[in-house]
């Protein structure tokens, strides 16, 4: 079973479903033996950094997180709050990632990033039989800078981590779950880890 981490953060219900069209059962749940019983484990959102690492923080969620052992994979606020502090609320997050996410800074283009974005350089199961230059969808103000732990870069007013990988822990920037065949490639390289 795939557990969908529930918390203060949306977009959870559309990961779920893009599981739905690929075959693959889920549940959307905080509870903690659910999701340490899981096969695999997704952990979405978006949404505000500060606020959402309060609320796992006040239920335990984080300590939990941090103690998984199966493969996990943090989605767009997931990734962000996969690392080691974001400028969003001057927030200390989880630190699986040794990462600094920062605010996009610009007079030329647009804050929020938001539209489609080609990835390159994979260096991660994730990225199995994945074309390179894929374009993926992304919706967002800040990024997780490049790190010996970037498994996938692309660019947006300057280069910075599409997706990072330590141990059992996997995170992508964008958004698999709306970025089509290319999105789904993914999600199935990642429901087939070990």
């Amino acid at each position: 079973m795939i557990a969908i981490v529930k918390y203060n953060a949306g977009n959870v219900q559309s990961v779920q479903y893009a599981l739905q069209r690929i075959g693959v059962e889920s549940v959307v749940t905080d509870n903690f033996d659910s999701i340490r019983q899981a096969d695999k484990v997704i952990f979405p959102g978006v949404g505000h950094a500060q606020s959402a690492m309060q609320y796992l923080r006040e239920t335990g969620l984080d300590t939990l997180l941090l103690s998984l052992q199966q493969p996990v994979l943090g989605i767009c606020l997931g990734l962000q709050l996969l690392c080691k502090h974001s400028q969003e609320g001057d927030t200390n997050c989880l630190g699986i990632f040794d990462t600094e996410v920062k605010l996009f800074s610009s007079p030329a283009l647009k804050v929020p990033q938001i539209g489609w974005n080609n990835i390159y350089g994979y260096k991660s199961v994730l990225f199995n039989e994945l074309p390179e230059q894929s374009f993926m969808y992304t919706v967002h103000s800040y990024y997780a800078a490049l790190s010996d732990e970037t498994v996938a870069t692309t660019e947006y007013i300057l280069p910075f981590s599409a997706a990072l990988q330590k141990n059992n822990f996997y995170a992508v920037q964008f958004h698999p779950e709306k970025s089509g065949t290319a999105g789904e490639t993914i999600l199935k390289n990642f429901i087939r880890i070990p």
